[in-house]
Formats: structure tokens, sequence, C-alpha cells
């Protein structure tokens, strides 16, 4: 998730920090149900955050929130697509909060479909419906490759059996370590299934949610709101093997986001150090908690824990584009503020969702790419150019290829 995406929502902050113990609520759940959908390069209307907040401070019910998104899309007779994106967005993230207002849990597998009906009624015609074909994913951070999801034929039954052998799991005198490691486990097989077409992962962090408060954590929603996109990405190296390339199973990544959000641990939790071949500056992730962190060079990181991109005087970057996409993208934008429309046609590309996925989403992740208003990602004149560090990798790559 784009470190400045959260920033679009800062109004909700001051909910969080003065407003009574409902708003807070309140404002926790939007910015969880609206921060998950990054994982699908999705960004919700100007007008779902004014009625979220509406909804906030009281003056509209959940329900009434939905109808009105409804009657507001209704009223569009012809869409773009950059609309009907927000559309979804918008219902989802309308779905999930009503969902997270609650304090209903069914543990079992038709608790888990019907979940992923709740969060994608009125938008997906299969909501609540397990897929019946075979997938594959393209993942940046496995440099194109894709995890091995389940057959179709078996996901009913694959669910069945994990959620009654965690049903059956005893934690009672279980190490704090030893109970993050199997709740990541847990989640992971979950969402390794992949039960559904589309929106895994955004059901996978609802029904995570709502498993960790049964068994009595107190769970801060923002975390996913926040780390969305490193979520995704951790669940996918906890379930990617590559013995070819000398790649192992790494839940590691996803046992960090836990002890994050569990126990108060302070990793950075950056996109750059799951991915498979990282440079030699991402290839350990620091914790702040620990005063030597883990090796990372202390340029790199500033006291809140965000990345500091190096500077262009250094000869050469060691960063090395987490796909042919970014690649391709360093090399044919220049220093320029380009619209994402613009860009597209660089490409000769219409399709503005995939390419937000599979180009813009992880550029902006990895500090290749830099938005004209960080501080709102939903502008209407959002437009997009190169970091110094691809800047500076560009000419260096340009150099060695002369």
């Amino acid at each position: 998730m784009n470190k400045d995406y959260i920033n679009e929502f800062a109004s909700f902050d001051e909910y969080l920090r003065q407003g009574e113990p409902s708003q807070k609520e309140s404002a926790e759940n939007w910015k969880t149900a609206i921060g998950l959908q990054a994982v699908d390069g999705l960004q919700p209307s100007a007008y779902l955050i004014d009625v979220a907040k509406r909804n906030i401070e009281g003056e509209i019910t959940l329900d009434e929130t939905r109808k009105l998104i409804d009657s507001y899309y209704q009223s569009k007779t012809v869409r773009t697509p950059k609309e009907e994106e927000e559309e979804e967005a918008d219902k989802v993230s309308a779905n999930i909060a009503k969902i997270l207002s609650t304090k209903t849990f069914a543990f079992n597998t038709n608790g888990y479909v019907s979940l992923h009906r709740r969060i994608f009624e009125g938008v997906f015609k299969h909501a609540g419906e397990i897929r019946q074909y075979d997938i594959s994913k393209k993942e940046w951070v496995l440099e194109g490759d894709s995890v091995s999801y389940l057959n179709w034929e078996d996901l009913r039954r694959a669910l069945d059996w994990d959620i009654e052998q965690e049903k059956n799991f005893q934690y009672k005198d279980l190490s704090d370590d030893e109970k993050i490691e199997h709740i990541a486990k847990f989640v992971s097989g979950i969402w390794q299934i992949h039960a559904f077409r589309e929106g895994n992962t955004r059901t996978t962090a609802i029904f995570t949610i709502q498993y960790l408060r049964s068994l009595g954590y107190e769970v801060n929603n923002e975390m996913f709101a926040k780390h969305s996109w490193y979520f995704r990405n951790a669940l996918v190296r906890a379930n990617y093997r590559n013995i070819n390339k000398d790649i192992e199973y790494s839940p590691i990544y996803l046992v960090r986001f836990f002890r994050n959000l569990l126990l108060k641990d302070s990793w950075v939790l950056k996109n750059r150090y799951l991915h498979i071949r990282p440079t030699d500056d991402w290839k350990e992730q620091p914790n702040l908690n620990s005063q030597t962190g883990s090796g990372q060079k202390n340029n790199f990181i500033n006291k809140e824990g965000e990345e500091n991109v190096p500077s262009s005087s250094q000869a050469c970057p060691k960063f090395v584009p987490s796909s042919s996409q970014v690649e391709e993208l360093i090399i044919r934008i220049n220093k320029d503020y380009l619209s994402i429309g613009d860009i597209m046609n660089l490409f000769g590309l219409k399709n503005r969702t995939r390419f937000r996925k599979e180009y813009i989403t992880p550029a902006l992740a990895e500090g290749a790419l830099e938005m004209k208003y960080p501080n709102t990602p939903r502008h209407p004149r959002q437009q997009y150019r190169m970091t110094e560090l691809a800047k500076t990798w560009k000419e260096c790559n340009e150099k060695k290829n002369k």
C-alpha cells in the first residue's frame, strides 16, 4: 500500500483522537474498510469519504450510507473506467464498515463464504460463490510468478479441514511467539485456498479481524488500513516455493505483521523487503524496537520508520525494478508529471484497472514513482513522475547499455 495513501483519510484521525467512543470505533472501521481496497489497486471516491464522515458523526446510519451510495451510482448513466473502480471501492467499503460494526461471527466454512457474500453484495454477481475453475495470478514480488492455489474441486473440503483443525487447536501454555506463528500459519492456509474468483484477500482480512477478536485480542484495525498491500504480499511469500530459484516458503513476513498487530512490535512493513530478489539495501527488514535494527543502514530509515530515498549523488543506486512492467514504466516516462491517462497512452494500453494494479501501484510502493499531490491520492488532477531514485537508476542503466 502506498505510504501516503492513508493521508487521504487524515480527517478521520480527528475522530480517533478527539471523538466520542462511538465515533472513534466508526472512524477506525471506515479507515480499515477503505484501506483494504488498496490490495486490488482501488481507491474510493470523494463522495464516499463525505458520506462516511456523515455516518461517523451520527447524521446517517450505515444502511442509509449504502442507499446513498447506490443512488449516487444509479444516477450516472455513463461511467468512466475510473468511476467503475470507485463504485466497487465505495460499495465494498460501505459493506465492510457495516460488518466491522457488528459483533457477530461464525467460525465455520459457511460463515467464511457468507462473509464474502456480505462484503461484495451488490458488486460481484458471484458474491458468496466458491469458484469453479483453477486460477493463477502474476505477482510482482515473485517477478511475475504465481502462488500455487488450491484446485477448485477441493475448495470446500479444504476450508472445512483448516477451520476444524483450528477449532480444535489448543493455545493454552503457548508463548506469545508460538501463538503468533500459529495464527500466521492458519491465516496463510485459509488465504492459499483462494476459495473465490475475486476478493480473497479482503475476505481473509475481515475474517482474521473477527477471529482474533473472538480469541480475546484487542485488534487495532488500522494496521490493515495502512498495510493492506504488505499483508497481501506477505501472504504471497508465505505460500510460495521455488527450489529452482532456491526460494523456500517465507512466513516470517506475515509473522512480523501479526507481531506488530498483536504484540506492538515495530517491524518496518515495506513491500520491498518481500521481493524474492531484493537489493542489498532491502534484504534485512528492520525492527525499530531494536537499537541495531536488523542491519539496515540508518540513512534509509528515518525515526518514523519511513523509507528515505537514497541521494542521487550516488553513482548507481542499489535498486532493481520489481517487475518488467515497473522497469518499462521507468524507461518510458521522464521527470515531468503525467496523468495516468497520459502514461497509458505511452504504452498504448486502455485497461485502467489492470494498468494501475500492474504498473502504478507497485512503482509507488517501491519508490520508483511519486505523486504530484501525495497527501491527496484521489486528487482530480493527480499526476505522477519518476523519483530521484528511479531517475538515477535509469541514467545508470542507459550508460551501461551504451
